[in-house]
């Protein structure tokens, strides 16, 4: 189902339908400043589940932190003073950060180097909605595997069967984020995408 929402001001009362089918245990399509995403509840197994299902995903691809603040992120991520300035600068932006995790990521979605990766898009639906629901969305790319991405909502609501709704911003991007690792003595480029890696690999 598309729910079209102001992509500048999103209306509350649809933020909270989303809000309400996370909550229900649903898995949803929502906007980004990258391209748009497929998530759901951190904390619900079976959503999670779900979730891999729909995308068509194997069980050890790894799944991202849509978090609506640096305070979050240090809720289930290790942080130190490093990390906290890179992130600071490039955060809202089109970037993943790989970290450590913390003993508050559910071990469903702990690889085995018990490490997660996190992002704070810079779009007010997302924001929006990650401060509505109070704690991070589980996510990945709303695209198929070996497949290009597509801007439309409406391709996102056809192509994925048993999403519970779809938050129709309107067109996204077509690039996906840039993901940085910063678990080691330096930071390493593990995908380039929409954010600059430039400032990485000096």
């Amino acid at each position: 189902m598309l729910l079209e929402v102001n992509p500048r001001h999103p209306e509350p009362r649809k933020i909270q339908k989303a809000v309400d089918a996370l909550e229900r245990g649903g898995v949803i399509g929502y906007p980004t400043d990258t391209v748009y995403g497929l998530g759901c509840d951190l904390f619900q197994k079976k959503a999670i589940d779900s979730l891999y299902r729909i995308k068509g995903m194997k069980k050890d691809q790894k799944l991202a932190f849509i978090c609506p603040n640096l305070s979050e992120v240090a809720k289930y991520a290790v942080v130190d003073d490093y990390a906290y300035r890179l992130l600071k600068k490039y955060l809202p932006g089109p970037y993943c950060f790989i970290l450590d995790a913390t003993r508050e990521v559910p071990r469903v979605i702990q690889n085995k180097r018990k490490q997660v990766g996190v992002r704070i898009p810079d779009h007010p639906v997302t924001q929006a909605l990650t401060q509505a629901l109070g704690r991070p969305i589980i996510s990945t790319t709303a695209v198929r595997q070996d497949a290009d991405p597509d801007p439309d909502p409406r391709f996102v609501d056809t192509t994925f069967p048993g999403l519970e709704l779809v938050l129709d911003a309107g067109a996204c991007g077509l690039t996906p984020t840039t993901v940085v690792d910063l678990t080691g003595d330096e930071p390493v480029v593990l995908r380039e995408g929409a954010g600059d890696p430039t400032p990485f690999l000096e």
